[in-house]
Order: C-alpha cells, then structure tokens, then sequence
C-alpha cells in the first residue's frame, strides 16, 4: 500500500530541489537519509523531513514496517512565485521572482504483523515518592 507524504510552499525553486531529489529516487528510505545527512546542500533539509514523514505515516497510520520502506515515487513540482522589485538608478524597478516549490513522496513497504496498538504501547504507572507514600500511609 502506497504511503505518502507532501510538502507545500518550500520556498526554494524546484529546480535546486530537484537534484537532490534525484539522489534518492528509487532507493530504501534508509539510504535516502543516510544520502541526505551527507549531502551539502540547503535543499536537503527539507527533502530529508518529507521522507522522515513519510516514513512516520507508514509506520503509524499504515503499519507498515519502517525497515522495508523504498522510496516508490518522489516529485518536486512549482509552487507561487512571488514577484518582487529591486529599486534601481533613474527611477527604474528590476523585477525579480522567489520561487517554490512542492515535494511530494510516496513509499512502499511490506505489512506488519497485526498487533493491537495497546500491546505496542506501553503505558507505565507514575513512580510513587516518598511524599505520595507517605500520604498513603497516613490515609489508612
């Protein structure tokens, strides 16, 4: 079951988020991140959160496990320009475009096994400190 993860509004212009993007397609989710910690480039950053997140939407809402997950499919798209103007001599006005982008991430993996959530949880009792035991005490 295809699993996915976007990222709207990264306000750096796709064709920079594009190459690294293109370092990691088609590998395991693993390898993605492991590329992507080494990779020395600002666009890695938020490449690396739309793959962790996808990885947590598998791991959560899909069960699937996070271990087996491949990258099936990654996409950067353009996202709203913003254009500007630079004030230039002679009354002038340069314009100028910031541009973004959306990435978009879709991973497979294999199911997990069908564990309740309760048993995959564990909810621990809070520790009692002295003072607590003490108003135990004094309550019987």
């Amino acid at each position: 079951m295809p699993v996915q993860a976007i990222a709207k509004g990264v306000r750096i212009s796709p064709r920079k988020v594009g190459v690294v993007a293109s370092l990691v397609r088609g590998r395991s989710v693993a390898d993605a991140l492991t590329i992507l910690e080494h990779t020395p480039r600002a666009s890695a950053i938020p490449v690396k959160k739309v793959i962790e997140s996808a990885k947590a939407n598998a791991d959560y809402n899909h069960r699937l496990k996070p271990d087996t997950l491949r990258i099936t499919e990654i996409s950067v798209t353009r996202g709203p320009v913003y254009k500007r103007f630079r004030p230039a001599a002679r009354g002038r006005a340069l314009p100028y475009q910031l541009k973004s982008s959306h990435i978009r991430v879709v991973v497979d993996g294999e199911k997990r096994s069908s564990t309740k959530l309760s048993e995959k949880v564990s909810v621990d009792k809070p520790k009692k400190t002295p003072a607590t035991k003490a108003a135990e005490q004094e309550k019987k």
